[in-house]
């Protein structure tokens, strides 16, 4: 029972280690693909250029808006301003009001005592006075009914003014929310994707290089390839990035801990992102293999390659957006050695490390154009345990 044991878990390990989706594809279908593929990278770049017109209209709406909002804020201290004033005035002319409401009430008492209250010479001159306190009075209460009516209106349009600054802060959350969406687009586009001269200049090399080392025209290259590095691993001759590498014997998380930010092939995403709260966490291989290609990308971001023999194919890890990088083209790693550091380098939003598996590599030797490369990206989860879900914690790899 435990020999049937065994020899089932090296059948269900060796199916699945079989890669998936290995484009085996000759010379010849090669040479057709990179006529092809230009076409694809034009409409990638319309895309991301249309993308960055719209961020750019949508910053110009939001400085807008944020220039509203200012003048909002504004406005809204001058009416408080004016309501304190409006109101300190009411309070003044109420009390003047009152005053002179008690001096017309004493005019009804005698004479002697109006005479000795108000100064008044005789009833002519008293006469006179109680006339212009009237005066005074009604003056006093249209002006307190008009402080009244502008207090008022500077309350209505204080809530006014809360109005629309609640639909312009709301406008501005919405159009920031739009704004991270395309940003998301566009980075799932341009992650660790080379520039239009490079996807050129290594589309002609691979076709180049697979002439160079002998590839019949209708023979599958990864076959070609492998017998190649095969023959000449053992004689020194066939260069740092011809090393046949050991064959995988299991895969494993790339760090000790982490979690998952984004995953494989959402919003066009070729790898998946992974995080920890030590943004300079040790980053190391998937399984053994043979690092293939270490160089930055036009984002500027450290991207390692690393080649893994997995039952008879070829099948490739990539490591983007590094802080440093402790391995050079030709080296053999294993699971355990420490191949860079996670960093923010490149079209990045923040510490994290990209990895991509793949059947195939757009670097010359990989067997592909770059446009090829992005359909032959494997779900790294079909060959490492993450846990489901994102920002799920794990330790151990």
């Amino acid at each position: 029972m435990k020999k049937i044991s065994s020899v089932l878990l090296v059948i269900l390990l060796a199916v699945f280690l079989v890669p998936v989706n290995t484009n085996a594809k000759t010379l010849g279908d090669l040479r057709d693909e990179v006529e092809e593929f230009t076409a694809d990278l034009d409409n990638k770049n319309n895309q991301i250029a249309a993308n960055d017109a719209e961020v750019k209209e949508i910053q110009k709406r939001i400085a807008d808006i944020e220039s509203q909002i200012s003048k909002i804020e504004s406005e809204t201290a001058v009416l408080e301003q004016e309501i304190e004033e409006s109101n300190n005035e009411i309070a003044e002319k109420s009390e003047q009001s009152k005053s002179l409401f008690q001096y017309l009430q004493v005019s009804e008492g005698e004479n002697a005592y109006l005479e000795y209250i108000f100064g008044a010479t005789d009833v002519t001159d008293m006469v006179y006075r109680m006339a212009i306190v009237e005066q005074l009075t009604e003056y006093n209460d249209q002006i307190m009914d008009e402080l009244t009516q502008l207090v008022k209106e500077n309350e209505q349009r204080k809530e006014e003014l809360a109005t629309k600054n609640a639909e312009l802060e709301k406008l501005t959350t919405e159009l920031e929310a739009e704004q991270a969406k395309i940003n998301e687009e566009t980075a799932a586009i341009k992650d660790a994707m080379p520039s239009v001269q490079q996807q050129l200049k290594e589309a002609k090399a691979n076709i180049e290089y697979y002439e160079n080392i002998g590839c019949g025209e209708n023979e599958d290259l990864s076959a070609c390839q492998i017998r190649y590095d095969r023959n000449n691993s053992s004689s020194g001759s066939g260069g740092a990035g011809n090393i046949m590498p050991p064959s995988a014997s299991g895969f494993y998380r790339p760090m000790v801990s982490g979690y998952v930010t984004q995953n494989w092939m959402n919003a066009g995403h070729l790898g998946i992102d992974l995080s920890n709260t030590n943004k300079t966490i040790e980053i190391y291989p998937i399984a053994t293999g043979v690092v293939f290609a270490k160089y930055y990308d036009s984002a500027g971001a450290l991207v390692l390659k690393i080649r893994h023999y997995v039952n008879g194919r070829y099948l490739y890890s990539t490591y983007a957006h590094l802080s440093a990088w402790y391995v050079n083209v030709g080296d053999i790693v294993t699971p355990d050695t420490v191949i860079g550091r996670m960093g923010n380098t490149g079209y990045s939003f923040g510490a994290h490390l990209h990895l991509e598996l793949s059947t195939c590599d757009w670097h010359a030797g990989g067997g592909c154009t770059w446009g090829t490369y992005q359909r032959s990206t494997i779900n790294p989860r079909q060959y490492i345990g993450f846990p489901s879900g994102l920002r799920v914690w794990w330790n151990g790899r």
